[in-house]
């Protein structure tokens, strides 16, 4: 299994499509180099057809430790 370098400039990001608000891809993009959104035009399996997918984070909020409850 490969090492995540986390020194790395590179991020995970998720791409949602904007008309089924799916989360369809994941790519890594040089943070730097850019800053702004990703926006692609991609194939959306569940429409069939090409759309625009824009970037947002990958885990949205699955991978947040939550407060114990006492």
């Amino acid at each position: 299994m490969a090492k995540s370098n986390s020194k790395s400039k590179r991020k995970l990001v998720g791409l949602v499509s904007e008309e089924s608000n799916q989360r369809g891809y994941y790519v890594k993009k040089n943070s730097i180099n850019t800053p702004d959104k990703l926006s692609l035009r991609k194939y959306d399996k569940k429409l069939r057809r090409h759309v625009t997918f824009t970037e947002t984070k990958k885990n949205l909020g699955r991978n947040e430790v939550k407060p114990k409850k006492h």
